[in-house]
């Protein structure tokens, strides 16, 4: 199944709701996302993404068949760190396993390594969520090693696994 990763529109906020308002989707990212997920919560995610320093969050959304389907986005970290960006994303629960995400993992990647001077993509998947870690895998990444006792979510305390991905020539 092919996909494309194009900038958001406000036109997208009511998709975005039907996918984030899925447990299954909320239990393998970061805590803090409102539930249920409303159009709102996607207008002003969508603002704020389209209102970012470009330079700095490369944020998008994933296309099916002209559809809204899931988010990504590399956002750039800071100090010395400038030049590394870490890496997020999510689609609907009915496109997983389908090699959507992977494709738009390589796209965004490609995207940010072309047009900006960020040398090194980096994501921290639950060490739990195996499809995550399998997207990165067959997306370029190379595990790094398992970030122990990284995180509470949803009470317990869990392990992370960092993945990265170099710029080819630095």
């Amino acid at each position: 199944m092919n996909c494309e990763i194009r900038k958001w529109k406000l036109t997208d906020a009511a998709d975005l709701a039907s996918a984030l308002s899925n447990k299954h989707i909320q239990d393998n990212l970061r805590d803090g996302l409102p539930y249920p997920y409303t159009e709102k919560d996607g207008m002003d995610y969508i603002s704020a993404m389209l209102s970012a320093n470009e330079n700095d969050t490369f944020a998008f959304a994933i296309i099916v068949d002209n559809k809204a389907i899931g988010s990504i986005g590399i956002f750039r970290q800071e100090n010395i760190h400038r030049q590394t960006a870490e890496l997020g994303y999510y689609i609907a629960e009915e496109y997983w396993g389908k090699g959507i995400m992977t494709e738009a993992v390589k796209q965004i990647c490609d995207y940010v390594f072309q047009n900006s001077d960020i040398i090194r993509i980096y994501a921290e998947p639950f060490s739990y969520n195996k499809a995550s870690c399998r997207v990165l895998e067959k997306a370029g990444f190379q595990y790094e090693g398992t970030l122990r006792s990284n995180a509470v979510k949803s009470g317990n305390v869990i392990d992370m696994k960092m993945y990265s991905r170099i710029k080819i020539g630095i």
